[in-house]
């Protein structure tokens, strides 16, 4: 696999995989004398939108003048996207310019991680388990936020929530929990109700939790997901607010250049992530802060100006190219509504790579149920050793559309782009570059060489001007 700055030892951790409790996180912080205690924070749960929430909210918060740690996962190029921090006006003004700007740097990942290592192996010591992968980077990226003294950390959570790493956090300013779907079901629970209780476990007493409105998605049941929520916050004395209504989605304008508008609370506001998934998303966002104590023209203002990599990002007009990483059902009709939306039933070309633990045929056919017409699809094997193999790609996509989709196996990611790209620029048909988070990831650095793409310069990135 591609070098990406991870830790050697962040990547031996693999093989213990991931091992959902808190005991192994709670001994490891001890150790470290609570690192998370040093700040206040956000914590974000979900199954889709908890990283396009944090985006917003870790905007907003720095636009408002807050020294804003950001943790999120997985990342898309670079291991050190998951740790980011953002220092108030100026620090998001540099981040608009440099997506790279307030990455953890490699002395300091690398100096903190010793530190976390050495904790691990006397751990190892007292018995312990291993800790997993994320604990180790939920450890690094607590004590690196407690050693820049940030104001707030706005964290994602891994898996869940109960068990979840981030929820060794006690005493966060608020909670959110976004839409909730069947997904992680192996470790989470088959049905909604036990989904919830799992994400509902990072609520904390006393401290409001803010909901996506269940009749926003398609995902879940309102008054299961209510129930279980409303369950747990009233054990913790926490108060339930609820972001969005069913008429949100309603609202949203799409304009051509991939941006949208929507209106909520008769407020209208502008966002670079569009789809009507979206506007829930920035709801969520904008409760919390509402909690937080920001005013109503900077939250309008950090709706604006936030970005989220590889979310129904537009980064070509002419032709329109779009990259999204949704790998689940519930993103894969979100996606395709929102490609609906901006291109009705006219003809995509598709770029595409999978994990081969993934439900491929429930994406695949949630493209299809959302009207989108796939007539020409480049199926790519992205860089790791989960991926499934294009033809069994091929299979699967021919198998849904009743083999009216022209398919073409091409193992490299970056050539299937080019290939698929070289075609738009001659037709003007649009294209979509979808799946894996692996795949996006490599074509995304790829496609940053094009002359006319949208994409903000990064000074980590070696085809950067100097």
């Amino acid at each position: 696999m591609a070098d990406t700055g991870t830790p050697d030892f962040l990547k031996d951790a693999l093989k213990f995989g991931i091992n959902l409790g808190l005991e192994r996180i709670t001994r490891l912080l001890e150790l470290m004398d609570d690192p998370q205690d040093s700040f206040k924070s956000v914590h974000i749960a979900g199954t889709n939108g908890k990283g396009s929430v944090t985006a917003f909210t870790s905007t907003i918060l720095s636009l408002s003048g807050l020294k804003v740690g950001v943790f999120t996962s997985p990342y898309i190029e670079r291991f050190s996207e998951r740790i980011r921090i953002i220092d108030g006006k100026e620090g998001l003004e540099r981040l608009m310019e440099d997506e790279a700007y307030g990455e953890i740097d490699a002395s300091d990942l690398a100096r903190i991680s010793a530190v976390v290592e050495k904790y691990a192996a006397q751990m190892a010591d007292e018995g312990f388990e291993p800790p997993t992968e994320f604990e180790l980077i939920t450890a690094i990226c607590f004590a690196y936020f407690a050693e820049k003294k940030i104001d707030v950390a706005v964290l994602e959570v891994g898996l869940g929530g109960r068990l979840d790493s981030t929820n060794a956090v006690r005493s966060p300013l608020c909670t959110a929990i976004t839409a909730i779907g069947l997904d992680h079901c192996d470790r989470l629970g088959d049905t909604i109700s036990k989904i919830t209780y799992e994400k509902a476990g990072i609520i904390k007493p006393g401290v409001p939790v803010v909901l996506l409105d269940p009749e926003i998605t398609l995902l879940s049941s309102k008054d299961e997901v209510l129930s279980v929520v409303d369950s747990v916050a009233k054990e913790n004395s926490s108060e339930v607010i609820i972001a969005g209504s069913k008429e949100l989605p309603s609202s949203c304008c799409f304009m051509d250049n991939g941006d949208m508008s929507f209106e909520y609370k008769e407020v209208v506001y502008k966002t670079h992530l569009a789809g009507r998934h979206q506007a829930g998303n920035a709801a969520v966002a904008i409760e919390i802060c509402k909690v937080i104590g920001i005013d109503e023209d900077t939250i309008r203002t950090g709706i604006g100006l936030a970005t989220w990599k590889c979310r129904a990002e537009t980064i070509l007009t002419s032709p329109s190219v779009i990259l999204d990483g949704g790998h689940n059902p519930q993103g894969a009709r979100s996606l395709s509504d929102l490609m609906h939306e901006r291109f009705g039933s006219s003809p995509i070309r598709l770029v595409m790579g999978v994990m081969a633990d993934k439900d491929v045929k429930g994406i695949i056919e949630a493209y299809k149920e959302g009207g989108m017409n796939i007539c020409e699809a480049f199926l790519v094997l992205p860089d790791n050793p989960r991926a499934m193999e294009p033809a069994l790609l091929s299979k699967i996509i021919n198998n849904v559309y009743n083999y009216k989709v022209k398919t073409h196996e091409v193992l490299s990611p970056e050539q299937g782009a080019d290939e698929a790209l070289a075609l738009s620029k001659q037709d003007g048909m649009p294209l979509l570059i979808t799946g894996s988070l692996y795949l996006l990831g490599s074509v995304r650095k790829h496609l940053r060489g094009q002359s006319d793409a949208r994409l903000p310069k990064s000074c980590n990135d070696d085809t950067t001007d100097r």
